[in-house]
């Protein structure tokens, strides 16, 4: 249990916890029990590790008040929008006796003993905090999950986990999963063409049935054989013009008449 210095504040203007926070402390404030509420101040290093981990929000702390040990939870911290920096803190008095609900962090242990993971699985979370119902006296600091002789395949809910005495999920109309151990994912790269293919087929292949036709007008085997065709074409309307001039009209004979025979 981390151990929290802490110090009465009488002033609370805004000026005074200005200043609080410019030499180095973060204003905070006591709640919850029999006792009155009490603003205090925390010096900001000691609390700035413990404040980072996954379950400050659900860890019971030990606060000394100027000689006064109380067993406290924090409940909020708020921070500054731009240096993120905490700039106050809410505690909460633990009151025996008393249930509190609380976002308990979980914890996954023994990676190496899973053989789906092992395979190449990979642990699929659901759930990084479950929400649980807690005696104030008795509270997780998380919830473990034991990933020995899990396979693919494997859900990992609630009702796998050992929870502590009088623990139970705020969530019980169904049986919730945390976490699955889940196939692999490989993503198959596109086949690369054989050395010596290329986009239209492979080097030095002969042309298949009916591509001449498909041949380009580039090629110089098809203008060859086109001049040819214009060649022999040209002759042949030269040698229909020259035989229609050379050709000459009919002479016509002029019409013999006999002579009138005489009487």
């Amino acid at each position: 249990m981390s151990n929290l210095k802490a110090t009465k504040r009488e002033n609370t203007s805004s000026s005074s916890t200005n200043k609080l926070r410019a030499t180095g402390f973060i204003p905070a404030i006591l709640y919850g029990g029999k006792d009155p509420n009490q603003k205090i101040s925390i010096e900001k290093k000691a609390v700035r590790d413990i404040i980072k981990s996954d379950n400050f929000l659900s860890k019971v702390l030990e606060l000394d008040v100027e000689g006064k040990k109380e067993k406290v939870l924090p409940r909020e911290v708020a921070y500054h929008v731009v240096s993120e920096e905490p700039i106050h803190i809410d505690f909460m008095r633990v009151v025996s006796g008393k249930k509190i609900i609380l976002e308990i962090p979980v914890k996954f242990i023994n990676h190496p003993d899973s053989p789906g993971l092992k395979r190449g699985g990979v642990l699929n979370i659901v759930r990084r905090t479950v929400e649980l119902k807690c005696p104030a006296e008795n509270i997780p600091n998380d919830i473990t999950i034991d990933l020995t002789g899990t396979d693919i395949g494997t859900s990992l809910k609630i009702s796998s986990v050992k929870l502590g005495e009088n623990i139970v999920p705020t969530i019980t109309d169904r049986d919730f999963v945390i976490a699955t151990v889940a196939a692999p994912t490989i993503i198959k790269e596109p086949e690369k063409p054989a050395e010596g293919e290329t986009a239209e087929g492979v080097e030095g292949e002969a042309p298949a049935e009916g591509e001449e036709a498909a041949a380009k007008d580039g090629d110089p085997a098809k203008k060859d054989e086109k001049a040819k065709e214009a060649s022999a074409g040209d002759k042949k309307t030269t040698t229909d013009k020259k035989g229609a001039t050379d050709k000459k009209p009919a002479e016509k004979k002029p019409s013999e008449k006999k002579p009138p025979e005489k009487k």
